[in-house]
């Protein structure tokens, strides 16, 4: 696939359709990260839209600037902090300590990336078909690692089948990329983790489902020992 400001757009576009239809099965307050997690992926592919125009000369630098300035601000302050908080509160309370270490990994991560962010001059540009984004990061060799754990480890280890599904097609996905084009992980795999964001919405629907059958049985249950109940009292001596 050719990437470009249009397939930045449909992307866009088709995420945040799976992004509304994710926060229509949130159930219960635990629920509401996960579901987060498709829309700032489709406000990044939008972002990202601007960043192809101004580097077009579609729009003006100052604008193209920002764009590239919200899109880290998204890709490295935000989703290394929101993915593994998001799968932990789905876990029991045993279970979500464990994920502390997850949550511990993204904030050190996010820390170092933001003060690049902010520390550093940050620009992008067209390389081939996809866009990078220059940023001094120090110690790379570590942040990056502890970002791919980050947001990929607590999928894997998470007792949703659907979310260690998630969890390992994007560890696959950002392996090939940083052995492809260390480059391109930022834009490219940002675009992959969007698309496979369906996986968050497949989960809540079968939660939200699960939910409702447990609410018809325990309805059933209950008519049936009212029935009993009076059944009971018309037998009783």
């Amino acid at each position: 696939m050719c990437f470009s400001a249009e397939a930045d757009l449909v992307a866009g576009v088709v995420v945040g359709v799976v992004a509304v239809d994710t926060m229509r099965h949130v159930r219960r307050p635990a629920e509401l990260p996960i579901a987060l997690i498709p829309a700032v992926f489709a406000v990044h592919q939008f972002v990202e839209v601007l960043v192809w125009w101004s580097l077009e000369d579609r729009v003006s630098a100052e604008v193209g600037q920002r764009a590239v300035w919200v899109y880290l601000v998204l890709a490295f302050g935000v989703l290394p902090v929101l993915a593994p908080m998001a799968i932990a509160a789905l876990e029991p309370p045993p279970r979500i300590r464990r994920m502390g270490v997850f949550v511990a990994l993204g904030c050190g991560a996010s820390i170092a990336l933001m003060y690049a962010v902010l520390m550093h001059p940050v620009h992008a540009s067209i390389r081939g078909h996809h866009i990078v984004y220059h940023a001094t990061i120090e110690h790379n060799d570590l942040v990056l690692p502890a970002y791919v754990v980050a947001t990929c480890g607590a999928m894997l280890v998470s007792r949703h089948a659907t979310m260690r599904i998630w969890g390992l097609l994007n560890a696959v996905a950002v392996s090939m990329l940083v052995w492809l084009d260390q480059s391109a992980v930022v834009s490219l795999w940002c675009v992959w983790a969007a698309a496979t964001s369906v996986a968050i919405a497949v989960h809540l629907r079968l939660a939200d489902r699960a939910s409702h059958v447990r609410r018809d049985l325990l309805g059933q249950e209950v008519e049936v020992v009212e029935v009993g109940e009076v059944h009971d009292l018309e037998v009783d001596p």
